[in-house]
């Protein structure tokens, strides 16, 4: 196993949680109701397990390792890939924000939810491309087996130390919840290996 198969089907279930956004905002910006519960939810997911444990992973082991081996930091794919994960902290924030003020039923925040809703799913589907199809490829290329396997010994002390051990299945089951009661239901990139990470078992349906 790669490091990158791990973050490949991380990022599945990231799409899933995007269509699901999507879909919580495009009511929100044209019907200017939203969806408290299924918002909250797609928040929590975002911040939780997009941000802190798979950008994590990437910024705290698989970007290093890449750098190691000669990638430089401060210019080409990794600064994009780490200014794009600051970008999206400030997207999230701003659906944050918006959430809150919805909450209170403050006028126009339904409305600005979904904007920035939508904003954020289809800045984070472009960054998931960039990644899957420059980034993840040049890793492979440049770690060695021994460099991959201290990689994912990384991750797993990252899941079970910085996150927890039942945070990652809990995430997983949060997106799968979350999907079915809104009925999305997102055909699966071909050849990306459906396990989680370090153990867990795929989102159950």
């Amino acid at each position: 196993m790669k490091a990158t198969d791990i973050l490949r089907s991380e990022h599945e279930t990231i799409l899933d949680v995007l269509a699901a956004v999507e879909w919580i905002s495009h009511r929100a910006k044209f019907d200017h109701v939203l969806d408290l519960r299924s918002a909250q939810e797609a928040l929590d997911f975002l911040r939780g397990f997009a941000d802190r444990c798979h950008h994590g992973k990437e910024e705290q082991h698989f970007f290093p390792a890449l750098a190691a081996r000669g990638l430089p930091r401060e210019v080409g794919p990794l600064a994009v890939m780490a200014s794009e994960h600051d970008r999206g902290r400030a997207l999230l924030a701003g659906m944050s924000e918006a959430l809150a003020d919805a909450q209170q039923s403050k006028a126009g925040a339904p409305a600005r939810f979904g904007a920035v809703g939508e904003a954020y799913a289809e800045f984070m589907r472009n960054h998931i491309q960039k990644e899957n199809g420059v980034l993840f490829p040049m890793g492979d290329g440049m770690l060695s087996e021994l460099e991959q396997t201290a990689v994912l010994s990384g991750f797993e002390s990252f899941e079970h130390e910085d996150m927890g051990a039942d945070a990652h299945q809990r995430f997983l089951d949060v997106a799968a919840g979350l999907c079915r009661r809104l009925g999305i239901h997102r055909d699966r990139s071909p050849g990306v290996p459906s396990h989680a990470c370090c153990g867990h078992a795929a989102p159950h349906e």
